[in-house]
């Protein structure tokens, strides 16, 4: 018999980035969830970097936001730090990221999700995942504990058959300190999901009590208005500083001599690590006439000594680490709490799940997180965002929710997982995204937030901000078109605005498009304008003014990617034997095959499928 305390709709493996998203979200929307985790303190575990966005990564968390989820809200919070990256380019490039809290960003995680109604935690470890006839039943523990569910989300992050090393010592576990899943993996894979291994590290951690500052060059944060979330206001916490250096030929030499007994060049780890966050010795090694590279001392929270030591990541020998670091001026005296290391860890192949992140091989089973190849904090979550949002449509029998590559950054990064799959570890991009100018971040509530109203995951509060946001912006674009500037007026304060007078008479809108022009130095001199700004935030205003100024872009951009969705319209799935089809090439025919795509767009976006074969799958689809 079994008890109904341990009966739920779904099931949530890891309480990680992906796991705490996966399990709010499922809860939200009125489906009993139970968040599996080992450690109750250590739930959203900044494993690495103390930080949350940077360039792609802020967008997703801002469509996190917007969605309902919670990622945003923690990191405003608990943010120590706060940037708007890349401001001096174009607004598809900007990008927020914020230096947190450490430990404060886990307890506000730990406390939101202890009280989300539906939701229920538990402590142990995930042994074995409960399959009967193709379908999901639930997990058992190490403990012996069964857990039964019709769907499982497995958020394990690096923790399954996970192995660090430093230098010689190799001791199995998930992070340092924690123990590795060592069968669970296994009890997956079994059923016929493709694993494979991939690596990744962290560099050491540094008491800052031992940092000379003075030699080193401060970076402050940003004093403006700009957030995460777009339903908070303000900075919770003291705001610190981070502080910049860089490595020196000494720190190099003394590396150098350490390789040969680095786990990444003696041959004890054999996995791929991640391209665009290398550790120290392959930067040595990829760029051997460089004499320097740059350091970020970054602060671990505003009630500890902790530093993090951005671009410094490595597996060498504690010894070499710490020789290496004390040649440079501002670490003479460096005294670290822990070691570097580089960790190993089992993957499932992406190209196995639907585009709702469900198994193509077991239904009920979502996989969300670093178990797909990805890796980041930001990515994890807006994968299990998605995981648990569909997990409970899948409960309340609806139809899965996908986001096409124009709707969201997580949509690209689904789709490139699903489709692509991965032989390194997935980082987001900017340029991984064709529609750049569509999928800025300031307008994620825009694209995202009424289906986030549509799912439940906005409350009524949230949903009339939104509403009344989104009608401050119209009204504003239609009195920009509407407006004819006075060109008397205009011209006697055009040096002031240090623009060139007007010939004739324009439209508000028309004059905007002057990159030198902005919306709060008009409102100065035209006071129809002036009056409706002081009713609008600073943020409503920015994100009218970017759809003013590059309306001719956004709409060329939004014809490209309606040309995309007739593509996306025509489904080939179960439509052909594609090892027969001898008109394609024998490397499409394999991947088509493999990967056995939903539409003819998606099969367009699988490597290897070349334009000549979707052209031959469109004229076979129209006989």
């Amino acid at each position: 018999m079994k008890d109904s305390a341990f009966l739920f709709d779904v099931l949530v493996v890891g309480a990680g980035h992906a796991g705490c998203e996966a399990a709010h979200a499922a809860a939200k929307m009125g489906v009993k969830t139970c968040l599996i985790t080992m450690d109750m303190e250590k739930i959203a575990q900044m494993s690495c970097n103390p930080a949350i966005g940077g360039i792609a990564k802020g967008q997703i968390v801002r469509e996190i936001d917007a969605l309902g989820g919670m990622m945003g809200f923690v990191t405003d919070e608990t943010a120590i730090q706060f940037r708007m990256l890349n401001l001096s380019k174009g607004p598809a490039m900007w990008s927020p990221r914020a230096q947190c809290d450490r430990m404060k960003y886990s307890a506000k995680w730990r406390e939101i999700l202890e009280n989300t109604p539906n939701l229920y935690l538990w402590q142990d470890m995930a042994d074995e995942l409960l399959v009967e006839d193709n379908k999901v039943t639930g997990v058992r523990t190490i403990w012996n504990v069964t857990l039964s569910a019709p769907i499982v989300i497995v958020t394990a992050g690096t923790f399954l058959n996970g192995l660090l090393h430093v230098g010689h010592n190799h001791i199995p576990g998930g992070r340092i300190s924690e123990p590795a899943c060592l069968h669970f993996s296994e009890s997956i894979s079994k059923h016929g999901i493709r694993s494979g291994r991939l690596k990744t590290g962290t560099p050491v951690r540094i008491d800052g009590r031992s940092i000379d500052f003075s030699l080193l060059e401060e970076q402050k944060g940003d004093t403006g208005f700009h957030r995460f979330s777009y339903f908070t206001e303000g900075r919770k916490l003291p705001q610190l500083s981070c502080w910049i250096g860089n490595t020196n030929e000494h720190v190099h030499q003394v590396l150098k001599s350490g390789m040969k007994d680095s786990p990444l060049y003696n041959g004890e780890i054999q996995s791929t690590g991640p391209r665009y966050c290398p550790s120290i010795e392959t930067k040595l090694h990829t760029f051997p006439d460089k004499d320097q590279h740059p350091l970020f001392i970054e602060p671990e929270g505003t009630n500890t000594q902790e530093y993090y030591l951005n671009g410094f990541s490595s597996s060498m020998p504690l010894e070499i680490q710490l020789n290496g670091l004390r040649q440079i001026p501002a670490f003479r005296n460096i005294v670290i709490y822990r070691p570097g290391y580089a960790i190993e860890y089992d993957y499932f192949d992406p190209t196995q799940l639907l585009h709702s992140l469900e198994s193509k091989v077991i239904e009920g089973l979502f996989l969300a997180g670093q178990i797909n190849g990805t890796t980041g904090y930001e990515e994890a979550a807006g994968q299990g965002l998605v995981a648990g949002i569909n997990a409970a449509r899948k409960i309340r029998e609806e139809a899965a929710f996908v986001m096409k590559r124009d709707e969201s950054y997580i949509g690209v990064l689904i789709d490139d997982l699903t489709t692509k799959g991965v032989d390194e570890p997935y980082r987001m991009f900017t340029s991984r995204a064709e529609y750049r100018i569509l999928l800025r971040q300031d307008n994620a509530d825009t694209r995202l937030t009424p289906y986030g109203i549509e799912f439940g995951m906005i409350d009524a509060d949230k949903a009339a901000l939104f509403k009344t946001k989104q009608k401050s912006i119209k009204n504003l674009i239609h009195f920009c078109n509407d407006f004819s500037v006075n060109l008397a007026t205009f011209n006697s304060s055009a040096e002031s605005l240090k623009t060139t007078p007007l010939q004739h008479t324009v439209k508000l809108s028309s004059l905007l498009v002057r990159p030198e022009l902005h919306f709060n130095d008009l409102g100065t001199i035209i006071p129809e304008l002036n009056d409706i700004l002081q009713l609008m935030s600073q943020e409503t205003i920015e994100s009218t003014e970017i759809e003013l100024k590059y309306h001719g872009y956004i709409e060329r951009e939004k014809q490209f990617a309606e040309k995309m969705h007739r593509l996306e319209a025509i489904k080939i799935k179960g439509h052909f034997n594609y090892d027969e089809l001898v008109q394609l090439s024998t490397e499409a025919r394999q991947k088509l095959s493999s990967i056995n795509p939903e539409t003819l767009a998606e099969a367009g976006r699988i490597p290897g499928v070349s334009p000549s074969d979707i052209n031959v799958l469109l004229v076979l689809m129209h006989r």
